[in-house]
């Protein structure tokens, strides 16, 4: 197997042993590198982390061939089911993947803040030396991670899948939703930084936050960089971690075409970040960003079926309709745009109970309900 630097190689497999959550069941992480450990840029891939969202894990699948034929000028961590926890949780003949089932939480939220203590660790050692200073937060963030003691199997998957990741120069977190076009999560101060990728996945929507609330892993990765130049703000501290949560359309959107569409779409980006070798053409061009906190929810106002009259795309005018809920036994309720935008994600169950989230619309213009935690759970 070949392995330096700048050379074309197999991936490395290690394996992660979980603590076990019952006497006789063990559970692992299974991880592939490629390139030279320690080798820049650094790219963390994950998928699966709400394991019944399945896109990403056959995108990663056919990514890993890809590079396996290709010269790795960087360092790639690539782990196809981040989360072996949630990926066992079948019920009545359906995976339930986006919570644990003991205690509800969600997979996706949770992930340790290692700002606090890198940056007690770091007070009166940063100075005006960029690549110092990533190398330094780096260091505490890592010590600060292996400081926690796990209380779970849940915990430690959180602490092994950070650890992995710390280190990254970019982070691409893959899930899918509902019924949906892809759309991105990051936060604001990595944008327009994340165009080129929005480009290449034909992104439909970028959402862009600096705290989403809830902690997940993409913020956990990414936060800690802006949390601490505000700590700071005489020392020179970059955004040095890309992290980006990417939608990749709808839940049941497994299609071998689309998956190697997108596994195509994620080496030209790495082509063109300095990670494979090799020339990229330019990305197409990438829609605007938007606030997270322009978001707006659809909500269902009444119970019946949901009726949609705006397909996934729509470029919605405030008060446009969105669907219409259909009581069987009674009326018919329209429900409308709370705001202009792109409707970019539906339910896939089309029916509605009061207060029930049946769409998003990707608005520019912040609405005074958006506040608290920004994601929803």
């Amino acid at each position: 197997m070949e392995s330096e630097q700048g050379r074309a190689s197999a991936a490395r497999r290690e394996t992660i042993d979980l603590p076990r959550a019952s006497p006789g069941t063990t559970r692992q992480i299974e991880v592939l590198r490629f390139g030279t450990p320690g080798a820049r840029p650094k790219v963390h891939l994950q998928a699966g982390l709400h394991a019944d969202e399945l896109p990403g894990m056959l995108v990663l699948h056919r990514l890993a061939a890809l590079l396996s034929e290709a010269t790795i000028a960087g360092e790639i961590v690539l782990v196809p089911i981040a989360n072996p926890i949630g990926l066992a949780q079948h019920v009545q003949g359906l995976l339930r993947g986006r919570v644990e089932a003991n205690t509800s939480a969600n997979f996706n939220r949770g992930y340790a803040d290692l700002a606090p203590a890198a940056g007690d660790a770091l007070d009166g050692q940063l100075g005006t030396d960029a690549a110092a200073n990533v190398a330094a937060i780096r260091g505490a963030m890592a010590t600060a991670l292996a400081d926690l003691a796990p209380a779970s199997e849940l915990d430690a998957m959180r602490q092994a899948l950070l650890g992995l990741a710390l280190d990254a120069d970019i982070v691409l977190d893959l899930h899918a939703d509902s019924e949906a076009l892809v759309h991105l999560y990051t936060g604001t101060p990595l944008w327009p930084d994340a165009a080129d990728l929005a480009g290449d996945l034909g992104a439909a929507a970028v959402l862009l936050a600096e705290v989403s609330g809830g902690n997940p892993f993409d913020e956990a990765l990414s936060g800690p960089w802006w949390a601490l130049a505000r700590r700071f703000p005489d020392a020179a501290i970059p955004p040095a971690c890309l992290a980006v949560t990417v939608e990749l359309r709808s839940n049941n959107d497994v299609d071998a075409a689309l998956a190697d569409q997108d596994a195509a779409a994620i080496l030209r980006f790495l082509v063109r970040r300095g990670v494979v070798a090799g020339e990229a053409a330019p990305p197409p061009a990438s829609v605007e960003a938007t606030p997270l906190d322009a978001m707006a929810q659809v909500i269902a106002p009444a119970a019946g079926i949901v009726v949609y009259r705006a397909p996934l795309g729509a470029a919605l005018a405030e008060g446009d309709l969105v669907a219409e809920i259909v009581d069987p036994l009674g009326e018919t309720v329209a429900v409308r745009a709370r705001t202009a935008g792109i409707l970019f994600t539906r339910h896939e169950q089309p029916i509605a109970w009061p207060g029930k989230v049946i769409g998003k619309i990707a608005g520019a213009v912040t609405l005074p309900e958006r506040v608290g935690p920004l994601l929803g759970d």
